[in-house]
């Protein structure tokens, strides 16, 4: 890992500089991406702003600031972003101080902010390190979320393109799946949650699925692939379950896909299942009778539980005795159960419950 202090006038950091809606915010002669295209901006308050300005007039010394050298030599703004664009915004004469803009300056004015140093750390190594050396240093400022930190990692083409796909509001995967996933794309959360998607079956963690990914893939020309799997995902699942519900929406459907995609389903009778699931008050989470149709896991739809009252009435009926085992328990030692389980047409209710000791009601269950 190679990381180098270095000064840079304000003059060779205003070199070039652009500011494009779409193409991003650069400077230092073209070479240093400010903004890359399609990442969140954030917009300083005027105060916020007007005191890097000051800060700069009266020669004090702002905080370093990190820039991370990629592999075709040039270089992206780490932290210090803001600092930047406000500092080349006052240059460019977009906004005053105290009615002077920088144009309107004396001359031996306009050289102290030129000749002005910032204080910038250069950092290149590997993925690795890059990605832990970010970490370590994203705790001032605005903070990058996990997908940026990785984002200043791997970029590339590929990259590139994944965000315009990803990474920009109203980009096409919102204008896609807006209704079924949860997030925000220019916070590079949508990214992220397909990047976990299409690679959970590699090992390792959510992190360290998604880096992999982002290695495999970081020289790669175009993010084609990701696309079209994220377009998969989505028209999967709009043909199995073609009634769109609200409870549909912030679902692992990349995750289900991966499970079930290849799978020949039943629409009508997951959608009429579906129908009486919803209208079924012993079902508390609505949201998961969708991986339930699938799974047949009864985890996801929190069967409602019978009150306290029913179960100290069944345990005082029991005298504290387990049906199963015979054994005696004080009552918080056992769990109130459906004698006849609810998948079967059991309720809820006083008539339908007894208190197991915990074992047995776990192997009952089967947990």
């Amino acid at each position: 890992m190679k990381i180098e202090l270095k000064p840079i006038k304000l003059k060779d950091l205003f070199e070039g500089y652009e500011d494009n809606e779409e193409e991003g915010v650069v400077a230092y002669g073209g070479r240093l991406d400010v903004r890359p295209k399609y990442q969140r901006e954030f917009v300083y308050k005027d105060e916020q702003r007007d005191a890097v300005i000051d800060t700069v007039r009266k020669g004090f010394p702002l905080n370093i600031m990190y820039w991370v050298k990629n592999d075709d030599g040039n270089f992206e703004v780490l932290d210090g972003q803001q600092r930047t664009i406000s500092i080349c915004q006052y240059l460019k004469g977009d906004f005053s101080i105290k009615e002077q803009y920088f144009h309107t300056l004396t001359e031996d004015q306009k050289e102290q902010i030129l000749d002005y140093e910032l204080m910038v750390y250069f950092c290149e190594g590997t993925d690795s390190e890059k990605l832990e050396w970010f970490k370590t240093i994203n705790i001032a400022g605005e903070k990058l979320y996990d997908q940026e930190l990785r984002n200043a990692v791997y970029t590339g083409e590929w990259l590139t393109d994944a965000k315009r796909h990803f990474s920009k509001t109203g980009c096409p995967a919102m204008g896609l799946g807006d209704k079924y996933v949860k997030g925000t794309a220019i916070r590079q959360e949508i990214l992220q949650l397909v990047l976990s998607w299409i690679n959970d079956e590699a090992k390792g963690t959510t992190d360290e699925k998604i880096r992999q990914y982002m290695a495999d893939h970081q020289h790669d020309s175009n993010a084609n692939e990701l696309w079209l799997y994220f377009t998969q995902v989505i028209y999967w699942v709009e043909t199995i379950f073609p009634t769109y519900r609200r409870e549909m929406k912030g679902l692992p459907w990349g995750l289900l896909y991966n499970e079930f995609g290849k799978q020949s389903l039943n629409t009508k009778r997951l959608e009429e299942e579906v129908a009486q699931l919803m209208a079924d008050d012993e079902v508390q989470n609505k949201k998961g009778i969708y991986e339930y149709v699938l799974t047949r896991n009864e985890k996801y739809l929190n069967i409602r539980a019978f009150e306290k009252k029913i179960s100290r009435a069944v345990y005082e009926e029991q005298k504290g005795i387990c049906p199963i085992c015979g054994k005696h328990f004080e009552i918080e030692e056992m769990e109130a159960d459906h004698i006849i389980p609810w998948h079967k047409g059991g309720k809820t209710e006083k008539d339908n419950c007894q208190m197991l000791c915990m074992k047995c009601n776990r192997t009952k269950s089967g947990k």
